[in-house]
């Protein structure tokens, strides 16, 4: 016979309450009563029916994190896996389960109706009003990364147009003017129709200012803006072709996965950064200080974003209101920018491998 609450509470000589307690909230009852419940119901055999206890408690004990893509290719981006680090390690903290939610068929909208969980976290996902009526008709904590600071919704994010001013001035300032700027994607399989291009549009902007700050623009003969996925291998594809037609001095990267894409590329041409040419990232994930060189990029809080999200999440479960914050980033500067060369240049020939049929 399976052992019940009221089984444990006779063996421990306490109340079913207690034993809900120790389960449920232990900082309610005395630690050596906490552990002879734990002893009895482990020896018992007892395990608590999660339906059960969310009946009682009105909670899961799970927040649900909605992703712009599917899975295989929203973990191809080391950015998401950082953000993922610090919304997990709150989760195990406070013994929390974290619910993983990608686009079903291209859209959030049903993960949302079906998720089991106390509050939701969108990564890189544009609120649309359909998601976001969805879940105030659930009456959940809601947090955005990366969202729109401006949706009323509680967000938690850098300033990306500063982010990325930032990063081309300081390329322009080295003497840079023949730049490629890898730009990223907005679609991509498994891409849910709500995914935001909005960090896409704010970065761009900051290039954009940089630039006529010193007589270009994104549209100048000297400056090409190449729209890639946020992946390695995305990147490389791109630029093989356009290195061995014509060599800029700089590549501009919105994130360092496709900046890693433009150093196998180099390589393939016998390119030397920085020698022969400028690459810059931005995110600073862990993989830039061991390139070699070391890619300059922008840092930007990828854990503390998840934390502090997380913590939010909590926070409103509790009744707190939590406001909006714009996390610093910080130029950090490596090995792998340096001023333009000064004598053009001729790359070897490669084989384009042709994609697959």
């Amino acid at each position: 016979m399976r052992p019940t609450i009221k089984r444990i509470a006779e063996l421990a000589g306490v109340s079913k309450t207690a034993v809900s307690f120790a389960f449920n909230d232990p900082s309610k009852i005395a630690r050596s009563t906490y552990e002879r419940i734990m002893e009895i119901a482990e020896r018992e055999g007892y395990v608590p029916d999660p339906i059960a206890r969310t009946m009682t408690s009105k909670r899961v004990g799970a927040i649900g994190v909605l992703l712009p893509q599917a899975i295989q290719e929203t973990f191809r981006n080391p950015y998401v896996s950082e953000v993922l680090r610090g919304i997990g390690t709150v989760c195990h903290q406070e013994d929390l389960f974290l619910t993983i939610l990608p686009p079903i068929k291209g859209f959030l909208s049903q993960a949302v109706r079906n998720a089991v969980v106390d509050g939701f976290i969108s990564l890189g996902v544009e609120t649309a009003p359909d998601i976001a009526a969805l879940i105030h008709q659930r009456n959940v904590p809601f947090v955005t990364i990366d969202g729109d600071a401006d949706s009323g919704i509680t967000n938690v994010g850098i300033d990306d147009t500063v982010a990325a001013e930032t990063m081309m001035n300081y390329v322009l300032s080295l003497g840079h003017r023949d730049i490629i700027i890898l730009s990223l994607k907005s679609e991509g399989p498994g891409t849910a129709e709500e995914h935001s291009s909005r960090t896409v549009d704010r970065r761009l902007a900051g290039f954009e200012r940089a630039l006529q700050n010193h007589g270009l623009s994104l549209h100048s003969p000297s400056v090409r803006l190449v729209p890639v996925d946020v992946t390695m291998e995305s990147a490389e594809e791109a630029l093989l072709p356009l290195l061995s037609h014509k060599i800029p001095t700089a590549i501009v990267s919105m994130s360092d996965s496709a900046a890693f894409g433009a150093y196998v590329a180099c390589k393939r041409l016998g390119l030397s950064i920085p020698q022969d040419i400028t690459v810059t990232g931005m995110d600073d994930i862990p993989f830039a200080s061991i390139l070699e060189p070391g890619l300059t990029t922008i840092r930007q809080p990828g854990q503390r974003k998840g934390s502090y999200a997380a913590r939010a999440v909590l926070d409103m479960l509790q009744g707190r209101a939590v406001a909006s914050v714009v996390l610093p980033t910080e130029l950090v500067v490596r090995g792998s920018s340096g001023g333009p060369r000064s004598v053009p240049l001729a790359v070897k020939a490669v084989t384009l491998e042709a994609d697959a049929p």
